[in-house]
C-alpha cells in the first residue's frame, strides 16, 4: 500500500510516480472532454472514437477485428458499437467480394458530419499545450513517443504505429532515419501514427 504510485508520500520520492499520476490525470481530462461530446450528440465515447478513427484511416484498418486491437477492447464490444452504428445510419459496411462475412466500415453522410462536431473534442487539451515553449513541447513528444513504443513492445498497448516500431526506421550512429522516405528523422519528424507504417520483424 505504502509503495503505491497513488500515494502522494511515495509521488515526492519517486519522479517516476509523478508521471504516470500526471498521465492519469491527462486521461481523465480526455475522458471528460469525449463524454461532454457524447452527452450532446446521444452517441458513447467508443462510438464516437470509432466514426472518427475511420474518418482518417486506409479501409484495412477499419474492421471489427483490427478496431479491438485498436482501442484495446473486445471484438464483441466494437460489433456492439458497428451494430448501433449502422442503425443511427453513420456508417456503411463495405463487404468483401470474397468472402461475405468479412467487411471494412465506411462513413455515410450523416456519419462525416458527426466527425465534423466532434473531432475538435481534443482541442482543449492542445490549446494548453500552446502556452509551453517549442522546445519543451518536443521534449514532451520525444518521451511520449518513446513510451508509447514501450508499452507497445510489452504488450500493454496492442496497436501502434510510430516509426520506432516500422520496418522502414534504422538508427545510426544517433541519428533517426525513414528508408522508405529517404530521409533522416528530426525528432518532430517522428510519426505516433503513421499511414506507410509496416511493422518491423521483433529480433
Amino acid at each position: 500500500m505504502s509503495k503505491s504510485i497513488f500515494n502522494p508520500k511515495n509521488q515526492q520520492k519517486d519522479v517516476s510516480s509523478k508521471i504516470v499520476a500526471g498521465l492519469e490525470r491527462v486521461s481523465e481530462a480526455f475522458k471528460v472532454l469525449l463524454w461532454d461530446k457524447a452527452k450532446a450528440l446521444g452517441l458513447s465515447p467508443i462510438q464516437i472514437q470509432l466514426l472518427i478513427f475511420v474518418a482518417y484511416h486506409k479501409p484495412e484498418l477499419c474492421n471489427v477485428s483490427h478496431l479491438a486491437k485498436e482501442f484495446n477492447i473486445t471484438k464483441p464490444t466494437i460489433s456492439d458499437a458497428v451494430r448501433i452504428l449502422e442503425q443511427k445510419k453513420l456508417i456503411v459496411k463495405n463487404f468483401s467480394p470474397t468472402d461475405n462475412r468479412s467487411y471494412t466500415i465506411g462513413l455515410s453522410t450523416a456519419g462525416n458530419k458527426i466527425v465534423a462536431e466532434t473531432e475538435n473534442f481534443a482541442s482543449p487539451l492542445k490549446a494548453q499545450l500552446g502556452h509551453f515553449p517549442q522546445k519543451d513541447l518536443e521534449g514532451l513528444f520525444a518521451s511520449l513517443s518513446q513510451l508509447i513504443y514501450q508499452l507497445n513492445r510489452s504488450g500493454i498497448l496492442s496497436v501502434q504505429r510510430t516509426c520506432y516500431g516500422c520496418k522502414f526506421y534504422s538508427h545510426t550512429k544517433k541519428k533517426d532515419y525513414c528508408n522508405l522516405l529517404n530521409m533522416e528523422l528530426k525528432q518532430p519528424d517522428i510519426r505516433l501514427d503513421c499511414p506507410e507504417f509496416e511493422e518491423a520483424e521483433v529480433v
